[in-house]
């Protein structure tokens, strides 16, 4: 049975992780000296600011309802690029991750979100196609919080099973994997595709398929998050069929439904990406 996954691979997140190394546990950063901690809100002229509620643990944050307005903190693991005063965010905690949707957010503190900071984010849970995020939100910085850089969670062994989606949001990584032939509009195989039925040009998604334990999964580069100027971008563009891969994600958007163009490929399971490289190889974007 062949299923379908959707990789952002987004240049901006291997960055972050790169920046991070291995320093994958929480630290203790006491900038002020003293055990409070004072926040800094964001401006952004996007948006106003939004009222707080009591902050929500992850167990909390799941259980509300969707629409439910919930504030959480969390910490920024990667992040896309800052465009009209907002920012999309990827974060994580130790008991599980937050998709923070076009935040509001000024470039001067889009620049201060580097991995590891700790946010209080204020906005409304909402789902799109089975991705739990948060939406029409606001943040502010914790000063002196401490930090924290996810480890990737090794799903491999996850893939073609419901459980996959139970780490939705979360850093995660697949090992191991073989590049497989992807087939054009016309019949004509290729290690990946310009646009979803080898129709694109330079510039557009990439599409490339990458098999496990004998099933074939579709992944795509979205060119908007990771652009052809990008090394994910150039590493898909260098993939050679029969290739074994190992890939970083943050699993953001898993989910069953398929997009329109994709439903006669079954099942989807989409998820943001942000390194590819040959199994067994050191992380080049690390």
């Amino acid at each position: 049975m062949k299923r379908t996954i959707f990789l952002t691979l987004a240049l901006t997140m291997a960055l972050a992780v790169t920046s991070c190394g291995s320093n994958g546990n929480t630290s203790q950063q006491d900038a002020s000296g003293s055990g409070s901690d004072t926040t800094s809100q964001s401006q952004s002229s996007a948006s106003g600011s939004q009222t707080a509620g009591e902050v929500m643990s992850y167990e909390e944050y799941m259980a509300a309802a969707v629409d439910e307005k919930v504030t959480i903190e969390t910490y920024v693991q990667a992040k896309q690029s800052w465009w009209e005063d907002k920012a999309t965010l990827y974060t994580q905690d130790q008991d599980g991750a937050y998709f923070i949707y076009n935040v509001a957010c000024s470039q001067e503190d889009y620049d201060k979100l580097t991995p590891g900071t700790k946010i209080q984010v204020t906005g409304y849970k909402a789902e799109w196609s089975g991705e739990i995020e948060i939406m029409d939100g606001t943040f502010q910085i914790v000063e002196g919080g401490d930090t924290f850089v996810a480890e990737p969670l090794d799903v491999t062994e996850l893939l073609g099973t419901d459980t996959l989606i139970d780490h939705q949001n979360q850093l995660v990584s697949f090992k191991g994997l073989t590049v497989e032939p992807s087939q054009d509009a016309s019949g004509n195989e290729a290690a990946f595709l310009y646009s979803w039925d080898g129709s694109g040009t330079d510039g557009d998604d990439l599409y490339f398929n990458a098999s496990y334990n004998g099933q074939t999964y579709t992944f795509t580069v979205e060119s908007y998050l990771c652009d052809n100027t990008t090394d994910v971008y150039a590493a898909v563009k260098n993939l050679q069929v029969g290739q074994t891969i190992d890939m970083e994600a943050s699993s953001t958007g898993m989910r069953r439904q398929p997009p329109h163009h994709l439903r006669h490929r079954g099942p989807v399971i989409c998820i943001s990406c942000f390194s590819l490289l040959p199994s067994g190889r050191q992380a080049e974007f690390f």
